[in-house]
Formats: C-alpha cells, structure tokens, sequence
C-alpha cells in the first residue's frame, strides 16, 4: 500500500474510532441537566473502550495486515495494542478535560477530544508499527 492510501485508510478509521467514541460518550451524559465528575469519567472511560475495540480491529485487518490467530496470541497482541494506548489516551483525556474546564460546552469538549485523538493517534501508529504488529506481512 502507498504511503498516501496508507495514511488516508488510517485517518478515515481514526474518524470511525472517534465518532464511536464520542457516540459513546453522549449516550452516557443523555439525559442529565448538569454533567458531574463521575458521570464525565464514566463517559470517557466507556467512549475509550468503544473506540479502542473499533480502532483495533481495523487497524489489525486492513492497516497492518495481520493475520495473528489463536486467542493467547491474539489476546496478547490486544494487550499490547492497549498498553500502547495508555500514553496517547492520556494525551486525549487531558486535552478532552481542559477544553471542557475551559469552555464547559459540549463542542470545546468535543473538539478538545478530536485535538486529542489526532495527535494521540499519530504517535499510537508509531508505537503499534513498532511494538504490537512488527511481525506482520506488508508493514516493516
């Protein structure tokens, strides 16, 4: 794949991961008139997950090609592929967090998380490319 399809495929399942991640989010703060700490948190921590298992499954199958099989290696290629992501979710939560604290609108938290998300997953490619999917065929 060229550099170009490579970087475009990846940009439209970053987009995939983050619209079911902020889906995810404003399904968990429906309904509240004031957003507090914990339910805030929940909705972080459940739009994380989401967006971890739909980012994971399409990078694994259509970015990096990988055809690892067999629920232990697969279930440590999993591990891996989060552990990555602690950094970079880190990266996203706390931009997520001061645009909220900022504004406290839900479109500065929302844009904070899509400033996040971009640059948190440019440095989660390196790091899977790296790390997780090194032994996969057609990547190096």
């Amino acid at each position: 794949m060229s550099r170009r399809a490579l970087i475009l495929r990846y940009t439209a399942f970053a987009v995939l991961a983050v619209v079911a991640n902020l889906a995810t989010q404003r399904v968990v703060l429906h309904g509240g008139a004031e957003i507090d700490a914990t339910r805030f948190a929940i909705a972080l921590a459940a739009g994380t997950l989401v967006g971890l298992v739909v980012k994971y499954i399409l990078d694994k199958r259509w970015i990096f090609y990988d055809d690892t099989s067999g629920a232990s290696a697969q279930g440590r290629q999993f591990f891996l592929y989060s552990l990555m992501g602690v950094a970079t979710t880190a990266i996203f939560w706390v931009t997520e967090t001061v645009f909220w604290l900022i504004w406290g609108t839900d479109f500065a938290r929302e844009a904070g998380a899509v400033l996040g998300l971009m640059v948190g997953y440019t440095t989660k490619y390196l790091l899977d490319r790296r790390f997780v999917f090194q032994a996969s065929r057609g990547l190096s």
